[in-house]
């Protein structure tokens, strides 16, 4: 199977290179960097005045969730540098402005996992520990690290049922990769099992690692603060296409109670917005795009974000917030958002039927009554009502609950990379 997937990737790669140059022009990826992912000759790497470890987090929460560590890592030594790579536009915006914080980290796109790129990249990197983040794995890569010794760790893994099956059909084929990994460290107990089954050793689960990243409130600033405090309104963030629906249709219910509602909508893929600008119009709503650094227009009712890495400044005010992702049944097996950064800023969060993605986090949350699970809008309104009507933001039980959580976990899970970092960095 591995000589199988070597060839069918080598033998798509030029399409890959068309579909890239096709993105770009849709502006899916970067303008200038989006070579980092397909040409060895734009790698770009730096030469290592120390070891160097590699931290592959595909998107937004991946990348958010590895801060602490790097942070962690960086008290405990003094001699380390970090790479980091991300797959998305969105990602790699938001890392250029994190990693500022950091005097000894770099970003770049990852390459695709073509058997001569990855040769080259690790080649010309040199890492001397590689982490990947979540759902990451990418068998030439894994493969390759392994034939040169370097070691690999999948660090908050998270292998769903779906997957599983996929992986269980080629047992020998699974137990080479995941026999790669010198240790696991799991988002959930479902995963230590499957990493079992599939062949991982030195499995650990210590909680899901996108409960460690910190929030400074006092630190969250933006253009319309004093708006969002004097104003009556809830926030849908994440959505996916379909849930807009729900969302105008809460707040139409809404507006039979609040005539001054507003609702503000950030979808999950921002290429959408034209189109949920149009549903809005269908629906005979008044409708404003909110670019970065904009402010929002006192005469409109609902308000479509139209910019990355904003969440947190309308977390910030919202009493109640519905995550996404969460009511599409086609989506049932790869379902729900990420609620952690609303919890944290003490949102009364809701959800649909659909968390499988964040199963044991929502579980987390309902069991102390900071999420629910509505059905449909006419739910989700009458519960937003209870919320509204509440004159003041009660968040301190709930951000200090995550927030003894993470603290947990992040400690808990230090103390599984230092252990192995201290044998394997001298």
């Amino acid at each position: 199977m591995i000589f199988l997937y070597r060839v069918l990737i080598n033998f798509f790669y030029p399409l890959i290179i068309i579909i890239i140059f096709l993105r770009k022009f849709a502006k899916k990826e970067d303008s200038i960097r989006f070579k980092e992912k397909i040409f060895s000759s734009k790698f770009n790497a730096i030469k290592k005045k120390s070891k160097l470890i590699w931290f592959h987090a595909a998107s937004i929460g991946e990348f958010k969730s590895i801060l602490p560590l790097i942070e962690e890592l960086n008290k405990e030594n003094n001699n380390l540098e970090f790479l980091i790579t991300t797959t998305t536009l969105s990602s790699g915006n938001l890392a250029v402005d994190q990693l500022k914080q950091f005097d000894n980290a770099y970003h770049r796109f990852f390459p695709f996992d073509v058997n001569f790129l990855i040769n080259k990249f690790l080649h010309m990197w040199k890492p001397d520990v590689i982490f990947l983040v979540d759902s990451e794995i990418w068998p030439n890569l894994i493969l390759k690290a392994k034939k040169n010794k370097t070691p690999i760790i999948l660090v908050n893994a998270r292998i769903t049922s779906k997957t599983f099956k996929k992986w269980i059909k080629f047992p020998v084929t699974a137990k080479k990769i995941f026999n790669s990994f010198n240790f696991c460290l799991t988002s959930n107990l479902e995963t230590k099992d499957y990493l079992s089954m599939l062949g991982a050793k030195n499995i650990f689960f210590n909680g899901n690692i996108k409960l460690i990243n910190k929030i400074d409130k006092e630190s969250i600033s933006d253009i319309n603060d004093t708006f969002l405090l004097n104003k009556r309104f809830w926030f849908a963030a994440s959505t996916h296409d379909g849930e807009e629906d729900l969302c105008l249709n809460t707040h139409i219910k809404l507006k039979e109670k609040y005539k001054d509602i507003i609702t503000i909508i950030a979808p999950r893929h921002i290429d959408r917005v034209l189109d949920i600008n149009s549903l809005c119009k269908s629906f005979n709503l008044s409708v404003q795009i909110l670019n970065k650094n904009e402010l929002i227009l006192k005469d409109k009712e609902i308000i479509i974000i139209n910019s990355f890495g904003v969440l947190n400044n309308f977390f910030k005010h919202a009493k109640s917030v519905f995550i996404g992702k969460s009511t599409i049944k086609n989506m049932k097996n790869v379902g729900g958002q990420n609620p952690i950064d609303a919890a944290k800023l003490g949102c009364k969060i809701y959800h649909g039927p659909y968390t499988y993605n964040f199963k044991e986090i929502y579980d987390i949350l309902e069991n102390y009554k900071v999420s629910k699970k509505i059905n449909n809008y006419k739910e989700l309104s009458d519960n937003l009502i209870n919320d509204l009507e509440s004159p003041y933001k009660e968040d301190s039980v709930i951000s200090n609950l995550i927030i003894n959580l993470g603290h947990k976990t992040l400690t808990d899970t230090m103390k599984n990379i230092n252990n192995f970092l201290l044998n394997e960095i001298k």
